[in-house]
């Protein structure tokens, strides 16, 4: 113990230290427990803060505590509930009539009205445009042709000759009077230049940043991020889907071949929805400015019928919405699930609904990339491959290049499409939109879509999947753990 020297013997330091440590460490674990959020991401945190209890503390304080999400979004909340119940009125309280609607998707509809206040819209003209050759050049020519608004919302919006073919566009129409406003997430924005950013203000486009990280080399563990893809021209035309304004979507990944995605471009009723969700996220970034004239909701004339609902899910929401409606999705399948995901990490809840519906007989077909733009990612998602496939699902990894589509289709009745991924950072911490669409011409589009990807897929086996790499095997179990922190 304590010298007559005056001074700690070498035992007497490490004892003082050891308790310390220890006593740092179980509060730091008490605090993760407290914050009561999914036990996997609990876990997660627990081994950062055990193994690095310094600099586990610090990363947990700066992206892990959930007080930030509720100081912060709980007034979002409140202003976007009342300004939805105030654009939407009697249309929250009753789905419209619809006969060709089956009963199933009666109770996925309500469910997500409940969860998320999501309207059914009933006539609306759906396009699917596959890959960024394909969406751009339409997308710009729409803009093009805009007449008195813009609105945009994207995750990532990157410098580059894509930004430069936009700001093209949307400079002349500024020019002519058009409002223009961008909003663009912080984290996927990083390789934004601030001089474009500049370019944009002087050209009179109105640009906001959604919550900016300032810790730009921890940015991707940044929770809480605007993860949604929306653009709205005129009030009669609607972009949403998985893409981002980057080069990448036009010219793939060196070496490792296209990039692959998918989005949606809509003329109809649901294009209000895209603007009412643009509204209240640009009420937030503009600290309560808000667009909620009749002049941004100018009537649509669309005869078609196809059925469809604009979904959303974020931390401003005590339902983990999308996650919802991909449960509700799954168990109700009687003949097949497809899905493309460039992540597949699901949580409790969707990986049993995943084995109960192959188990059942239902043809589950799981699309993933060979490899993901993340390794730990990557490693996490082959981790959930055993138990798929002793269930009888059928898993496919994409070679052609890089898979980021995000869509789910089922039983030739109804498809989603949208922003959310199949994994914890989607299902709770990001803010997503995804359409969810109960019509079987589309449904059967997007059903074809997927097979033609699989003829670029190799098939899982039970045979040829134990003999991957021995490091993928080591490090699965372990990025599966690490996975929601990533």
């Amino acid at each position: 113990m304590f010298l007559s020297s005056g001074t700690f013997s070498f035992t007497d330091i490490w004892t003082i230290v050891s308790f310390t440590y220890t006593v740092f460490v179980v509060l730091m674990v008490a605090f993760v427990i407290a914050e009561r959020r999914e036990p996997v991401i609990s876990l997660a945190w627990i081994m950062v803060i055990t193994m690095f209890p310094v600099g586990g503390m610090i990363l947990f304080l700066a992206f892990g505590r959930n007080h930030r999400k509720q100081r912060t979004f709980m007034q979002k909340e409140l202003f976007d509930n009342e300004l939805i119940e105030k654009m939407s009125g009697d249309q929250l309280k009753e789905l419209p009539v619809c006969d060709d609607l089956a009963i199933a998707d009666r109770s996925l509809i309500t469910l997500m009205l409940n969860n998320s206040r999501a309207i059914l819209t009933l006539n609306n003209r759906v396009e699917i445009l596959n890959n960024g050759s394909n969406c751009f050049p339409r997308m710009f020519g729409d803009m093009a042709r805009a007449e008195h608004f813009i609105h945009i919302e994207f995750f990532g919006i990157e410098s580059g000759h894509l930004f430069e073919d936009m700001f093209r566009v949307l400079s002349e129409r500024a020019a002519h009077g058009v409002e223009v406003r961008v909003i663009y997430d912080s984290v996927g924005g990083r390789a934004l230049r601030r001089g474009d950013v500049e370019r944009m203000r002087q050209a009179g486009i109105d640009v906001r940043c959604f919550m900016p990280v300032f810790f730009t080399r921890f940015s991707s563990l940044a929770n809480y991020r605007n993860h949604r893809k929306i653009v709205v021209i005129d009030g009669q035309v609607g972009y949403t889907g998985g893409m981002n304004i980057a080069d990448r979507y036009l010219d793939g990944i060196k070496g490792r071949g296209i990039w692959r995605d998918t989005h949606l471009r809509l003329e109809g009723e649901s294009v209000a929805m895209l603007q009412t969700i643009f509204v209240t996220d640009w009420a937030f970034v503009t600290e309560g400015q808000t667009l909620s004239d009749a002049r941004y909701f100018p009537p649509v004339r669309v005869d078609n019928l196809c059925p469809m609902q604009i979904a959303t899910s974020g931390p401003d929401s005590p339902y983990a919405s999308i996650k919802h409606s991909y449960f509700a999705a799954i168990t109700k399948a009687h003949r097949y699930v497809y899905i493309s995901t460039p992540y597949l990490l699901p949580d409790a809840a969707i990986l049993t609904a995943l084995k109960v519906a192959a188990l059942s007989g239902v043809d589950v077909r799981i699309l993933i990339p060979v490899r993901g733009d993340n390794l730990i990612v990557s490693w996490a998602s082959y981790s959930y491959v055993d138990v798929l496939l002793e269930s009888g699902a059928k898993l496919y990894l994409y070679h052609k290049g890089f898979n980021h589509s995000k869509f789910i289709v089922i039983d030739d009745e109804l498809c989603t499409v949208g922003s959310a991924n199949l994994d914890y950072r989607s299902f709770e911490d990001d803010f997503e939109v995804q359409a969810i669409i109960y019509d079987n011409p589309t449904t059967c589009q997007l059903r074809d879509d997927f097979l033609a990807d699989l003829e670029d897929a190799e098939e899982v086996t039970a045979e040829s999947w134990p003999r991957r790499q021995k490091l993928s095997k080591i490090m699965e179990p372990v990025a599966k753990l690490l996975a929601p922190l990533f």
